[in-house]
C-alpha cells in the first residue's frame, strides 16, 4: 500500500475525530479539557489574584473582619429584599394570602391547645425548649 495515500480507517479517524482501536473500541482523539467545568472559571480568578500587587492583598488581609461584616450586612439586606419581594408576589395571588392566614390561625389554636392550657404540657414544652437550646448553644457549665 502506498504510504502517501491515507487508508480508509485513517480517513474515518480524521473526519470523525475518534480513534478506533483494533478491538473495536472508540475513543476521542483529544482528551477532555477538564472533568470539572467550574475549573475553567476558577483558574482565571486565581491567576488574577496572583497578579494583584502585594498592597492590595495586604489591604484585604488587614481589613478582613470589617469587610466580612460589610459583606454580611449587604447579603442580609439583599436576602431581606428578596424575601419581601417573594412575599409580595405570593400576596398578589388571589385566595393564597387568606389560606395562609387560616393556616396560621389554625396552627396558633393548635399550639395553645397542645402546649399552653395544661401545666404538664407547659413543662414538656419548656423541656423541649431547653433541649433545643443545649443543642444549639451547648451545655451550660454553670
Amino acid at each position: 500500500m502506498d504510504p502517501n495515500i491515507p487508508s480508509a480507517e485513517a480517513k474515518v479517524t480524521q473526519s470523525s475525530g475518534f480513534n478506533t482501536d483494533p478491538s473495536g473500541a472508540i475513543s476521542p482523539t483529544t482528551p477532555p479539557a477538564t472533568d470539572r467545568p467550574w475549573q475553567e472559571w476558577l483558574d482565571p480568578a486565581a491567576e488574577f489574584l496572583r497578579k494583584l500587587p502585594d498592597g492590595v492583598m495586604k489591604f484585604f488581609s488587614d481589613y478582613k473582619q470589617p469587610l466580612t461584616v460589610i459583606l454580611l450586612f449587604v447579603g442580609g439586606g439583599v436576602t431581606v429584599y428578596l424575601t419581601l419581594a417573594l412575599l409580595d408576589a405570593i400576596n398578589d395571588i388571589p385566595l393564597l394570602a387568606p389560606i395562609f392566614e387560616l393556616v396560621g390561625i389554625g396552627f396558633a389554636i393548635w399550639f395553645v391547645w397542645r402546649y399552653l392550657i395544661n401545666s404538664q404540657n407547659r413543662q414538656e414544652l419548656m423541656s423541649e425548649f431547653k433541649t433545643l437550646k443545649e443543642q444549639v448553644l451547648g451545655k451550660d457549665e454553670g
